[in-house]
């Protein structure tokens, strides 16, 4: 994600410029899960005061609201030194204002709760042991996983989060079952030299913490904007035709895509006035099964229990008479003499507006293969200080017998 006010183009050296404000401007649009405040430009009414709270964000979208008692002036972008147990903790704010109560509410927090306070507005010193501090964390990562493998724990350590003032770190590890880490955390006080806090998150969780590019070919929906996450099971891909290959419904978490939710609602809208998909029905020929629905068409196939190779295509409309005829305990004729013929597209012919030539020109048609010749040596090129091939015993022996009867014919009579 980005601003629109960005540049594309790039400098000397081919880097491309963007708007120099890394990830700091007012619209805060650069960062995931971000919210655009547009009551910034509002006036309060005379007497009223701001809201006292801001939202605060961390490492990877990981957001908390905070008070403030030492009435700071505060914007969208700000470096500050937040409470934490122990010491303090170095976020960036991204929301002032009413905004913050609207936000509140939505994640279920009461505003006149008792919140963690802001401390100040960070110094240079404080950034610098926070970026020292962020620069550890990729390293500790690789070392940490060796140590979880090494003691055969069926984890995944996934992140590591350290405080702003570097007194602590925060391991995210994902798992299947119940962990035993205590001899873990003692490995990695050890190691690390620093205070150890283990959270557990889901795989859901672990990719919105992570990113990643989905299989549409866009960011993934719980990393960009997604903030809640809504239980999703099988019966979304049945209601929507789709078929149940778990390959294709799951997502990097490995669960189902929550995008299966999204149409969900005008699938269910477009059912409510078609027969079930288990609809049977009674023909003088016999029961037949639906075996598939067109929702949007309108169209159902059905087939026969003796013969479920050949499906009949039948109107919605016409289903529900026969459906009708059949309470009242009727049988209906067969299927051929409702069933109607799938509409088949037109074939359309484009134009080459254009005035292009036609993409297959890119295409090389393929060479056959002509039959190897044989190479014959050529005895007048050959040189003179060849060998020879060695004759076989059988035309040498031939030779000798012919050289030997012409001797004789030759020689003088006695």
């Amino acid at each position: 994600m980005a601003c629109t006010n960005c540049s594309t183009g790039k400098d000397s050296s081919g880097t491309p410029k963007g708007c120099k404000n890394n990830g700091t401007c007012g619209t805060d649009s650069c960062n995931k899960l971000t919210v655009f405040d547009w009551l910034s430009n509002m006036s309060y009414p005379n007497g009223d005061e701001p809201f006292d709270a801001v939202e605060v964000r961390f490492k990877n979208g990981r957001k908390d609201f905070y008070r403030n008692t030492e009435k700071l002036t505060l914007s969208i972008g700000d470096i500050i030194a937040t409470e934490a147990s122990p010491g303090h903790d170095v976020g960036i704010v991204t929301l002032t204002g009413e905004l913050v109560k609207v936000q509140m509410k939505k994640k279920k927090v009461d505003a006149k709760s008792t919140l963690l306070k802001v401390y100040r507005k960070a110094t240079q010193k404080d950034i610098d042991i926070w970026q020292d501090a962020r620069s550890k964390e990729d390293p500790m990562k690789v070392r940490a996983r060796e140590l979880a493998i090494k003691l055969n724990l069926e984890m995944k350590i996934s992140d590591i989060e350290f405080q702003g003032d570097g007194s602590k770190a925060t391991f995210y590890y994902t798992a299947n079952d119940r962990v035993d880490f205590r001899q873990l955390i003692k490995d990695f006080a050890r190691e690390f030299s620093t205070r150890i806090e283990m959270k557990q998150v889901g795989f859901r969780q672990e990719a919105a913490r992570l990113g990643g590019i989905g299989s549409c070919g866009r960011e993934l929906c719980c990393s960009t904007w997604l903030t809640d996450f809504r239980s999703v099971n099988t019966s979304a891909a049945r209601y929507q035709q789709l078929s149940l290959n778990p390959q294709k419904l799951a997502g990097q978490c490995g669960k189902l895509k929550c995008c299966l939710n999204y149409e969900l609602d005008t699938y269910l809208d477009a059912l409510k006035g078609m027969p079930d998909s288990d609809t049977k029905i009674n023909t003088v020929k016999g029961d037949a099964y639906c075996q598939k629905i067109d929702i949007f068409k309108g169209l159902m196939w059905f087939a026969y229990a003796s013969n479920s190779a050949n499906w009949y295509v039948l109107p919605v409309e016409q289903v529900k008479e026969i459906v009708a005829l059949n309470k009242a305990g009727e049988k209906a004729k067969e299927l051929e003499n409702y069933a109607i013929e799938p509409e088949v597209g037109e074939e359309k012919n484009f134009q080459n507006a254009v005035g292009q030539d036609s993409v297959t020109r890119f295409d090389q048609p393929k060479k056959k293969k002509r039959p190897a010749k044989k190479r014959v040596p050529n005895k007048t090129n050959a040189p003179n200080n060849a060998a020879a091939p060695a004759p076989n015993n059988s035309q040498s022996n031939k030779n000798q017998t012919n050289n030997n009867s012409t001797h004789r014919k030759n020689a003088p009579k006695k």
